[in-house]
């Protein structure tokens, strides 16, 4: 039997971000497809950056380092990101503020990729390695897809090839 290639598990149809876009439409974006993060994609789909939860949640837990300096009681996690009616005048504006950076602010930009014909296994160990979840998968600079560590676990149980 042939090594499995990332190629042969990997997602083309990659759900994508612009480095306009916001943190809020890249949530909701997140949301409606259930996915924890997405490349970042030029308009001729070259890859610019990563955005994960994690960089949303560093995020916010910058700003929540912020009040906390301020000996506030505010918790950014107790209000609604979508809420207009906050009495909190400071805490609408961080949120608002929060809700409009764009995608390209908060992106990591360094990011590990693949390729199609790298093996499954090297990848795999690279992922655990780094602490990725997910791979862009490039040719020629080009975004061709993403491999991540649910693609991998789905392929023991049910292959895709």
């Amino acid at each position: 039997m042939s090594k499995l290639k990332v190629r042969d598990l990997m997602t083309t149809q990659v759900v994508t971000l612009k480095p306009d876009e916001t943190v809020k439409k890249a949530v909701i974006k997140f949301a409606l497809d259930n996915i924890s993060g997405a490349p970042v994609v030029d308009n001729r789909n070259h890859l610019l950056g990563i955005l994960s939860e994690n960089d949303i949640l560093n995020l916010i837990m910058n700003y929540q380092t912020g009040l906390d300096r301020e000996k506030t009681d505010t918790e950014m996690l107790s209000y609604s990101m979508d809420s207009s009616s906050e009495p909190d005048e400071k805490l609408r504006r961080i949120s608002e503020e929060i809700s409009n950076k764009l995608v390209s602010e908060v992106m990591t930009r360094t990011v590990l990729t693949s390729t199609p014909d790298a093996s499954i296994m090297e990848v795999l160990r690279s992922m655990i390695e780094m602490k990725v979840n997910r791979l862009p998968v490039v040719e020629k600079g080009v975004l061709v897809g993403i491999i991540t560590r649910g693609d991998i676990i789905f392929a023991l149980y049910k292959r895709k090839v």
